[in-house]
């Protein structure tokens, strides 16, 4: 296939994985990039800097296909030493970044003074025409039906792509509720030139998350995810299970976030993916856990996915012929 995002990112598909915290490994990342997509290493799951150059040579033993590094920058406390783990990406030879969160104009002049290509992800229009005139790349557009943070406005990808894709001239890349061909097909209909997924990776047997939670997913159905910090204004989709109901029913009494941190720990999280313990922590899922059916290999996803997408537009063209 051949898209903008391809020439751009110098991949054989215009498929993405998604930069997911706790998944974006050397093990789910070298299987898209050998597959034909662009895997994302996630910056932030490793502990440190140093961590996250070790990761980036494990995943470079593993493909000599291109893939990036995600740095989702967040408003905190004590916020994590970000620019560190941007040096270390580019100090590695990393030169595709997906950026996400705030819009961090003096890292993306940074990375692109070191000739990198910016992938920046956002919820809406407003904020995808502020990045692109900072000078980013490609806008990944995240829809309403997406895992994790959705932001505030609620619109779907359907209403959003198409908007998003008139709005800019750069490149669009299509992610939330994606989660097999006709998806991707849609999304190149609607004007995106590739498709970003994260909760359809994570069922890959690649994935490094315990297959107990991947089953969990296979089984669950459209409307097995909850929006979780609505009242704290920042939502974000997850699986339903014990925690995200308990979560939901302390918003619903009133709360503050620190009434409910110990439930959205980020280490508990993690421990319930690695351990298998569908109650054990929030799990981060998005509405396309409908679509799923099975558990892939990352090469039998994307084509598989590849031949879906080919046979739904030829199919929609003939039909309006």
């Amino acid at each position: 296939m051949k898209t903008r995002i391809t020439e751009l990112l110098g991949i054989r598909y215009p498929i993405v994985q998604g930069g997911m915290m706790w998944v974006g490994r050397a093990e789910l990342a070298s299987a898209v990039s050998n597959a034909g997509g662009l895997g994302i290493l996630t910056a932030l799951t490793q502990p440190t800097p140093e961590a996250l150059t070790a990761e980036i040579a494990r995943c470079r033993d593993m493909t000599d296909q291109p893939f990036g590094v995600n740095l989702t920058i967040l408003p905190a406390i004590k916020p994590p030493p970000y620019e560190a783990y941007l040096d270390a990406m580019l100090d590695a030879g990393i030169r595709i970044i997906e950026t996400a969160g705030n819009n961090p104009e003096a890292f993306i002049a940074k990375a692109k003074a070191r000739g990198a290509t910016i992938i920046h992800k956002c919820v809406a229009v407003r904020h995808a025409l502020s990045a692109q005139k900072k000078g980013v790349d490609i806008v990944s557009i995240d829809g309403f039906e997406c895992a994790g943070h959705p932001g505030e406005d609620d619109v779907p990808g359907l209403v959003l792509i198409p908007i998003a894709a008139q709005a800019l001239d750069i490149p669009v890349i299509a992610s939330g509720g994606i989660g097999d061909g006709r998806g991707m097909a849609a999304a190149l209909a609607l004007g995106a030139e590739g498709v970003n997924m994260g909760t359809r990776f994570c069922v890959t047997k690649e994935a490094p998350i315990h297959d107990s939670i991947k089953q969990t997913l296979v089984n669950a159905s459209e409307r097995d995810t909850r929006l979780i910090l609505r009242s704290l204004h920042n939502t974000a989709r997850v699986f339903r299970n014990a925690v995200s109901d308990a979560v939901v029913e302390a918003e619903s009494r009133g709360c503050t976030f620190d009434d409910i941190r110990p439930l959205v720990s980020g280490a508990r999280g993690a421990a319930a993916l690695a351990q298998g313990e569908v109650d054990g922590g929030v799990i981060t899922a998005g509405q396309v856990i409908g679509l799923i059916r099975d558990i892939p290999s990352c090469a039998e996803l994307i084509a598989r996915m590849v031949d879906e997408c080919r046979a739904a537009l030829k199919s929609a063209a003939e039909k309006a012929s």
